[in-house]
């Protein structure tokens, strides 16, 4: 028997009906920044619907990025946010260009931590590789250089400077940390980008991320059509160990997870029965009947826990087996496949 729970987590593109709830998240997401009229959003929607996504978490609108195609000779060249995006209308969009040109990124700031900003920057990728597209570009805030103008150690009098002191971790900006730890390199100051981000002192930095899979110099009629080619996936061979209770064991499953995550794998496999170590925290000794009934106990908790887990760190985990006590009381071998969309699978073994 199987069965699957409704995800939690749905990443699409963005449609007009969304564009109020697309506004509300913005200002929540910059309280110190202008926010959007409903017409630039709908604006942004309409000029180039393929490169807005929004992310809806158990129904709400928690993210959203607006992108466009934009000739070279614009992407790359120094520019003002008002002036590439024709005033925040996206109306700049070029269907010829080669480059992706990103204008805008928010998550609500109630749902950070769950990547996704990462699950947004992935869909831009995504996008530009099927596509066939040189590359991304778009100008990133530095919301740290104010502050960093007034520091006493590691000053930064400039941009260039400031930049360079992130690069080299002697100071931490989480947002241009972000944007390097995607793949994205910094190719310049865009001084007057955003005159109304204060906190870079309205400038940015332009990253760029060049498609590995196109050849710049080759026609775009002899590029290749690329979407998803391959699936990263990591095995724990996960020891047996005591653990005190369930929160013991817990975190050593987030370790992996954590580790797994990190090095970017789509799925984590947990090995069958991969919960026994949990019997190891009961008072006494059980009978193997008595230790199945203990463990599958646990089976609500576990079935949240690795939930939530997967779409924290946007993964897809399979937990092994556990055993799990089914509608007619019988206890069954089942394994749970939570899915980073936060739905899960149950598939008894």
């Amino acid at each position: 028997m199987a069965s699957r729970s409704k995800a939690r987590l749905e990443i699409r593109q963005a449609k007009l009906k969304d564009v109020r709830a697309i506004g509300e998240l913005v200002r929540r997401a910059y309280d110190d920044l202008p926010a959007y009229t409903q017409g630039e959003i709908r604006g942004q929607i309409n000029n180039y619907p393929e490169g807005c996504f929004v992310a809806k978490l158990d129904g709400e609108v928690v993210g959203y990025c607006a992108s466009m195609r934009l000739d070279a000779r614009v992407a790359l060249s120094d520019h003002t946010w008002d002036e590439v995006t024709g005033n925040g209308f996206g109306s700049r969009h070029d269907p010829t260009g080669d480059w992706l040109y990103g204008y805008e990124m928010c998550v609500d700031p109630q749902v950070r931590g769950t990547r996704l900003g990462r699950r947004l920057y992935e869909e831009r990728r995504a996008l530009a590789e099927r596509l066939d597209l040189t590359g991304i570009v778009f100008g990133g805030r530095m919301p740290g250089y104010a502050r960093a103008k007034r520091r006493k150690t590691n000053r930064a009098e400039t941009p260039q400077e400031y930049l360079d002191l992130v690069i080299e971790n002697r100071i931490h900006d989480p947002v241009l940390r972000f944007q390097l730890a995607n793949g994205f390199e910094p190719d310049g100051i865009l001084p007057k980008y955003l005159p109304e981000d204060k906190a870079s002192r309205g400038n940015a930095v332009k990253m760029v991320w060049r498609n590995p899979y196109v050849d710049s110099d080759a026609p775009p009629k002899h590029r290749l059509p690329r979407d998803v080619e391959s699936v990263r996936i990591a095995t724990c061979q996960l020891q047996s160990r005591a653990v005190s209770g369930f929160d013991e064991f817990m975190k050593q499953i987030e370790y992996f997870v954590d580790v797994a995550a990190d090095y970017e794998a789509d799925f984590i496999v947990f090995p069958e029965m991969f919960t026994v170590m949990l019997l190891s925290a009961e008072d006494r000794e059980l009978t193997p009947l008595e230790a199945i009934e203990a463990l599958s106990d646990y089976t609500p908790r576990i079935r949240q826990r690795l939930s939530e887990m997967a779409l924290a760190y946007n993964i897809n985990i399979i937990g092994g087996s556990h055993p799990t006590r089914m509608a007619d009381g019988d206890i069954h071998n089942v394994a749970y496949v939570c899915l980073r969309d936060g739905s899960i699978h149950a598939q008894e073994k």
